[in-house]
């Protein structure tokens, strides 16, 4: 069944590739580096986790850690980097991120199979929403928190998440009106935790957390979905699921 799965990712990655080919044809041609640039090193991490996750579950729970660890140090810096300005929101985004963090930790705690099936499902909406945002996205649903997130690239994303979600049911225990409301909480919490990201950059006035990963704008700029994501299944598992 994984090799099935990964095979199934890396028809997911081609027909992404496909759109990036199609997003950069047009680009000048640094922009064009970039973004496959971020596509490549995006196939690199989506690789290290599945398998972390398939292979050796405990790796996975160590990556957890540095994503929470590297995230918390990114949010500091952000802060003491502007001089300390806005305290109280600097104060409410830690402890936010802390809950979340907690709840994300016990995500990496799963059984295989659920932790594997959420994660597949936040990263195909994820990159999905970014493809065809670029690709058929004209109007702007939050051009003061994060510029580039389009309706279309929303309504992509989650059309092509839910599919897919349907498609790799059998990692599912439940039924499938349970499995709709995963997918669909799981869906709407990566949203989300992207948004907030990129809320704090935009009241810190910059553009990435950090360089820290090539073509990415930090740890909590890749990971931020996953974040919020898995921390929602955390909970899912954990308080309503039958």
């Amino acid at each position: 069944m994984i090799r099935t799965i990964y095979i199934i990712i890396l028809i997911y990655f081609l027909l992404g590739g496909i759109g990036f080919y199609l997003i950069n044809r047009k680009k000048a041609p640094e922009l064009a580096k970039k973004s496959y640039t971020k596509y490549f090193v995006y196939f690199i991490i989506i690789n290290i986790l599945f398998f972390s996750i398939t292979v050796q579950p405990f790796v996975f729970h160590f990556l957890t850690v540095l994503i929470i660890c590297a995230g918390s140090v990114e949010l500091t810096m952000l802060f003491f980097n502007s001089n300390n300005k806005h305290i109280p929101f600097f104060l409410t985004s830690i402890i936010t991120f802390i809950v979340i963090s907690l709840w994300f930790l016990l995500f990496s705690l799963l059984k295989m199979e659920l932790t594997l099936y959420t994660f597949l499902v936040i990263s195909i909406f994820d990159s999905f929403s970014q493809i065809t945002g670029q690709l058929w996205g004209r109007k702007k649903i939050l051009p003061g928190i994060s510029p580039n997130k389009t309706l279309g690239g929303l309504t992509g994303g989650i059309i092509i998440a839910l599919i897919s979600a349907f498609l790799l049911k059998n990692l599912f225990t439940g039924t499938i009106t349970e499995l709709l409301v995963f997918a669909t909480g799981t869906v709407v919490f990566a949203f989300a935790g992207d948004v907030l990201a990129s809320l704090y950059k935009r009241k810190y006035k910059v553009k990435d957390y950090s360089n820290l990963i090539p073509g990415h704008g930090g740890f909590l700029d890749r990971f931020d979905s996953l974040i919020a994501g898995g921390a929602w299944s955390a909970f899912y598992f954990q308080f309503i699921a039958t």
